[in-house]
């Protein structure tokens, strides 16, 4: 399939409207056979995804080595390749414990790299982080390049304050230095909250921003002031987590995820009244998430992950058939879609 592609807000690098998410490659929830791992990069870049998002934080660099792996084996050129900055890793986890932020891992991951995970957004950890990444990589050049996990989600309330100074002072700067010598394209950030996504736009000079699960079919607290700043300020979004952790692929079944967690009631309820909907449309609910997702014009990119290479088919197949105009309607008219949201044409 060839997938159609948009440019990455201002820097006008193309991007293809599905990326590949590598999170799951980190070993997140489960181990996973390093073989399948990487036939699952192979079979995105095969479809013709040419976005492909990591992270060290995914498996304490584990997904990045996987990552590269698969781009080692077909031509670098026209792969837009996205990592992210914060964190820094020590082979030696004695060590790495003694220093600043050592419990920078997250429950979720069942696997990854026996290397030991310390936040650091200064200038020179943002450096080393870029260095380490290119090294697990095995590429000599990042295209986009995100400060990760600034955010409430990671650090609480009483720690974010601190944290957003440190990566604004320290790792923003060095982001800006690696753009301006042209080593990289485009710099932004990664994060789980629209707030926090805009209150960077606002302070520093951005380019991209990867933001998971809060623009959805399920909800869509960044529409109101986010996604219209990065419209303002020539932001490309990627949009992560569009299912919500699994419920808008899953549907709503015993055992479903939201947030990286069991989903509460109100949000079984209210995915099992979408889901109705898509099903009087004849619309399966994971096509419909990723179909609404794309339909706000500062969406430049889905970033999805995958485990196994027909993963990569069924994402593909979700943009075969446009979803009916009717059933955004619908959605609306019930209550389960803000009416001001836009819906692909």
């Amino acid at each position: 399939m060839v997938f159609a592609t948009r440019p990455l807000g201002r820097t006008g690098v193309p991007v293809t409207v599905l990326g590949f998410g590598s999170a799951p490659l980190g070993d997140l929830f489960v181990k996973l056979d390093d073989a399948t791992a990487v036939a699952t990069v192979e079979a995105a870049l095969a479809s013709g995804i040419t976005l492909l998002d990591t992270s060290p934080h995914y498996g304490n660099g584990l997904a990045e080595h996987r990552i590269g792996t698969a781009l080692r084996r077909v031509p670098r050129e026209g792969v837009v390749v996205s990592t992210k900055v914060g964190r820094v890793m020590s082979p030696r986890p004695a060590a790495a414990a003694a220093g600043r932020g050592a419990a920078a891992t997250s429950p979720g991951f069942a696997g990854g790299l026996p290397h030991k995970a310390a936040f650091d957004y200064s200038y020179d950890g943002a450096m080393r982080s870029f260095e380490q990444s290119l090294l697990r990589l095995g590429t000599d050049r990042i295209e986009v390049l995100l400060i990760h996990d600034v955010d409430v989600w990671t650090h609480g309330s009483d720690g974010v304050e601190a944290r957003f100074r440190e990566a604004m002072d320290g790792a923003y700067k060095a982001l800006h230095d690696l753009r301006g010598q042209g080593v990289v394209k485009a710099i932004g950030v990664g994060l789980n909250e629209a707030d926090m996504c805009e209150r960077f736009a606002r302070a520093g000079d951005f380019d991209a921003m990867l933001l998971a699960g809060r623009y959805s079919l399920l909800e869509q607290p960044a529409l109101e002031s986010f996604m219209p700043l990065a419209l303002e300020k020539g932001i490309g979004i990627m949009l992560g987590g569009v299912f919500n952790s699994g419920i808008l692929a899953t549907g709503a079944v015993p055992g479903a995820r939201y947030n990286y967690a069991p989903a509460p009631p109100e949000i079984m309820a209210k995915v099992a009244k979408i889901e109705a909907v898509c099903r009087a449309h004849g619309v399966p609910l994971a096509q419909a998430a990723m179909q609404f997702a794309l339909g706000h014009s500062a969406v430049a990119s889905l970033v999805l992950g995958a485990v196994e290479p027909a993963e990569i088919a069924r994402n593909e197949a979700a943009f075969a058939k446009p979803a009916p105009a009717a059933l955004w309607s619908d959605l609306k008219a019930e209550g389960l879609l803000d009416k001001h949201a836009p819906v692909p044409a």
